[in-house]
């Protein structure tokens, strides 16, 4: 029996202890917002990281009375999913005709996206604020949508490629001789198997999307159309914070992105791994 027992290494130890130390400090924020959500903004400043004696709920209450947040959360919910839906349907299809029409045209768009995610936003953000109201999309939902759409495909693209690498052409093939257009090959045969990498860009720009502050906070600057981030950053102000509010309003935020995760968590690391063996 004893032969039988798997020995424990002094490095595997040590990826536990590291894995715990960065489990507490990543849940640490959550747990914190948690517990601030429960207690008055008073307690909140007296003593930040105690535990609540008591469930104070009026926070909540707070939340929706001196603010429109259940219209925050629609606009939030619509931005994230018409976003999500377009970016699916398009850096697939990208990525799809990069991988597979091999030409100097497509390696030339390979190098661009990817030249793309080493210039940070700040460096283009005033030009594309200009963009944006050329073509008359500042001030609107659309605006958003459509940053997000291109902010998405140079990255999207490379774990799309890196993935069809390891999907077989002769399945492709089967399909065609069965009278199959490329389109429908892409859809009822390729896009099937691309489940696991679907499932990563869902969530990783699900997320990036839901939280995003500051795209919606300077398209949108009229305020007809806030979002959850917009809606809770309102209550800092220069001078006073209400955080028993802010706090309330970051726990029912998280829901929703938990919701997503939770979803897709299965295909989340599969796609990741997958998609950086076969690059």
């Amino acid at each position: 029996m004893e032969r039988g027992r798997k020995r424990v290494k002094p490095s595997d130890i040590v990826l536990l202890i590291a894995a715990v130390i960065l489990a507490i400090v990543f849940l640490y924020p959550v747990f914190f917002a948690l517990i601030s959500a429960f207690k008055s903004n008073g307690d909140i400043l007296k003593n930040p990281s105690a535990l609540p004696t008591s469930f104070y709920i009026q926070n909540f209450k707070d939340l929706f009375a001196q603010s429109d947040f259940a219209t925050a959360i629609i606009h939030s919910v619509v931005l994230t999913v018409v976003s999500e839906m377009l970016i699916v349907c398009i850096v697939p299809m990208a990525a799809y005709g990069i991988e597979r029409r091999k030409s100097k045209v497509t390696a030339f768009l390979y190098t661009y996206f990817l030249a793309g995610m080493m210039i940070p936003f700040h460096l283009y953000m005033f030009p594309l604020f200009k963009e944006l109201r050329i073509f008359h999309l500042f001030g609107n939902m659309a605006g958003p949508v459509v940053v997000y759409i291109s902010g998405s495909i140079a990255f999207g693209c490379l774990l799309y490629c890196s993935f069809l690498k390891g999907i077989p052409l002769e399945i492709e093939e089967a399909a065609m001789i069965d009278g199959c257009t490329p389109f429908q090959t892409f859809w009822k045969v390729t896009f099937p198997l691309l489940g696991p990498c679907t499932g990563s860009m869902v969530i990783l720009n699900g997320l990036n999307i839901w939280n995003d502050y500051l795209m919606p906070y300077l398209v949108l600057p009229s305020g007809k159309a806030k979002t959850i981030t917009v809606e809770i950053a309102a209550f800092v102000g220069q001078y006073t914070a209400r955080w028993d509010i802010v706090f309330a309003g970051t726990v029912i935020s998280i829901v929703p992105a938990l919701c997503i995760f939770c979803a897709f968590q299965k295909y989340f690391v599969k796609g990741i791994t997958a998609g950086a063996a076969k690059g």
